[in-house]
């Protein structure tokens, strides 16, 4: 490996780094010491997330790209240790560019200023970033273009709990059959390695679910509790 050769297209400064050091260890040096804050400076993550983002409202991948308003890339703290996966976005998310801001949304952030928590305070995204059309289900092939922006999201803001809403979500996360239903999984603590993040995810009903069926409200509301704890907002 010749260290003094240009980073590859691509590449992070973290990941050269991660490179240099792994050649280091070949060369048989045990223990590897840099000054402190050399990481930091080397790897700014919201900075990293910021060109994730450009690069997805460029994204043509798929046939989404011809019939969408807007790319909704996701919103909230970067660093946070809790992260919300929806589905897709919906009509409003589509004309506004942001997640969760129709009447969907306006529940979710209803049932976390319960505790209160507000939506500033934990990472909102979904599996696609474009609207399918008349909000049909994600397609498998639009879902394969769009998983590497949820799967680098994940990998820069490195959560500790995911909590997916809806099935789409928790099977595209989770590797599960495509029929899974979400009544099966919902509420369960599945643990799991994306992006070389160990994280926690829970699975639960999507806020649009409980506007056509208020019955799961009770179930949807345990399953925010406990991703909520797990995560470090409730003791």
């Amino acid at each position: 490996m010749d260290l003094r050769r240009t980073p590859e297209e691509g590449s992070s400064p973290v990941e050269e780094l991660k490179r240099a050091i792994k050649f280091l260890e070949l060369m048989g040096f045990k223990e590897v010491r840099l000054p402190e804050g050399v990481v930091e400076r080397a790897f700014d993550p919201i900075e990293e997330l910021e060109k994730v983002k450009e690069e997805a409202q460029k994204c043509c991948k798929c046939r989404l790209c011809k019939t969408r308003h807007n790319v909704v890339f996701g919103e909230g703290d970067p660093q946070t240790n809790l992260m919300f996966v929806g589905e897709a976005p919906g009509e409003q998310e589509d004309l506004q560019g942001r997640p969760f801001v129709g009447r969907a949304g306006q529940l979710l952030s209803k049932f976390l200023n319960l505790y209160g928590v507000t939506r500033d305070q934990i990472y909102i995204t979904n599996v696609l970033k474009c609207r399918p059309p008349n909000n049909r289900d994600p397609a498998p092939d639009e879902i394969e273009a769009c998983y590497p922006f949820l799967e680098k999201q994940i990998e820069l803001i490195s959560p500790k709990v995911i909590l997916c809403l809806g099935a789409f979500a928790a099977r595209t996360i989770l590797n599960l059959p495509e029929r899974t239903p979400i009544s099966r999984i919902r509420g369960k603590e599945h643990k799991t390695t994306i992006g070389g993040v160990e994280v926690t995810v829970i699975p639960t009903f999507h806020p649009a679910y409980l506007l056509r069926n208020r019955r799961g409200e009770p179930e949807f509301q345990k399953d925010l509790e406990l991703a909520l704890r797990l995560a470090g907002f409730l003791k």
